[in-house]
């Protein structure tokens, strides 16, 4: 564990800073070690029943999502993911299956189990059926929740391909308002791209189509602190910044992300993900409405079969290109995809992952649920 400290609140808005400082000046936490969290993680699984192999698959995933500084799908998720293990509407030890195998189609089934495991297994296949054939469209259906959905072109990018991800679900994921509506009936819906990058550092695209995703809500929550105007509407379909008002009875709902564009793409991502793996859309009338599942369209592509140019060449000097432009505004510089989540996994692998006190609470009750004895290094 590295020291206990104190984290700076990020500000709110000029207009709201007031608002914003009254509620908390500072966010309490403490800094943990990777490896120490990832030790915790594999004993809770476990004692949730989970396989060693899966608790290890699970908790490496989540893990890593701090990392790279998506702490709204790290750590912060395992709570949620033991209630829904403990309502037997997420199913330990479950494995990818199969159901449609045609050339370069795959049909998935996830088994309703958890979707690190399912995805990584899924990946496994597109690889597979991608280096056979050049191209892969698979379709995962039943999918527990995927994680961070950066992961998935990340593992095929590791294998020198290149994919992009569409993914939309449903039951507990409707979250999301359509443009110009005041109710939840889209999910975030996230598209992820990815492609070999030098170093070993691949391109990564990892964005939700909502104008936030919930899990940063909920760790907005965790910290007491205000979100920036514009994201999300409270029960009433009145726009508001503050995450209690969200969670309110009735329930809020988050903005799209770029209005009708945003919007547009969630549609499309409901069909892709949905529709057609079978898994279906967020309508209501979904038999599978009443737990989160996830559904995800993977589209994989061998650079080496499509191109008879340098591909990884042209990706250099158009990633060259676009850093050399000026910046608008000084000490601004121009990121690529994938770039500020390298960075960020050097600083926390070097300075630990903060947890700020709730979600640090929220963990210890959820393996004291299960068990398991906290230690000392641990303790709150």
């Amino acid at each position: 564990m590295v020291a206990d400290m104190s984290k700076d609140a990020p500000e709110a808005p000029e207009q709201l800073l007031a608002q914003a400082t009254a509620a908390r000046a500072t966010t309490p936490g403490t800094r943990f070690d990777h490896q120490l969290l990832r030790n915790w993680g594999y004993a809770i699984f476990a004692a949730a029943g989970s396989s060693q192999a899966e608790a290890v698959i699970v908790t490496d995933h989540l893990v890593n999502a701090n990392l790279k500084g998506h702490d709204s799908h790290g750590v912060v998720r395992i709570p949620k993911y033991l209630d829904w293990v403990r309502k037997k509407e997420l199913l330990a030890n479950q494995h990818v299956r199969t159901v449609t195998s045609k050339g370069s189609i795959l049909v998935l089934d996830g088994g309703f189990g958890y979707g690190q495991v399912i995805g990584q297994e899924a990946m496994k296949l597109v690889i597979e059926r991608t280096r056979e054939h050049g191209f892969c469209a698979a379709a995962i259906r039943n999918s527990g929740h995927l994680g961070r959905i950066g992961e998935w072109p990340e593992q095929l990018a590791r294998a020198g391909l290149t994919s992009v991800h569409f993914v939309n679900t449903s039951g507990y994921g409707i979250l999301v308002a359509p443009h110009g509506g005041s109710d939840r009936r889209l999910s975030a819906n996230p598209v992820a791209a990815g492609c070999p990058g030098p170093g070993g550092n691949p391109y990564i695209l990892d964005i939700a189509t909502s104008a936030v995703a919930e899990g940063k809500i909920q760790v907005a929550r965790n910290q007491g602190s205000l979100l920036e105007p514009g994201l999300i509407m409270d029960g009433q379909g009145e726009p508001t910044n503050d995450p209690e008002r969200f969670y309110a009875d009735p329930v809020g709902s988050i903005f799209p992300m770029a209005s009708h564009k945003g919007s547009g793409i969630s549609f499309f991502c409901e069909i892709l993900a949905g529709s057609l793996s079978g898994g279906q859309s967020s309508h209501p009338n979904n038999p599978t409405a009443w737990r989160l599942v996830n559904n995800m369209m993977t589209i994989c592509f061998d650079p080496a079969v499509f191109s008879e140019f340098d591909f990884a060449g042209d990706v250099q000097r158009l990633a060259e290109w676009v850093k050399g432009s000026p910046a608008r505004v000084p000490g601004i510089e121009v990121l690529l995809p994938g770039e500020l989540e390298t960075r960020t996994e050097l600083d926390r692998r070097e300075n630990g992952i903060f947890i700020d006190t709730q979600t640090h609470r929220q963990l210890l009750e959820a393996a004291t649920s299960w068990g398991l004895q906290i230690p000392s290094e641990l303790a709150l």
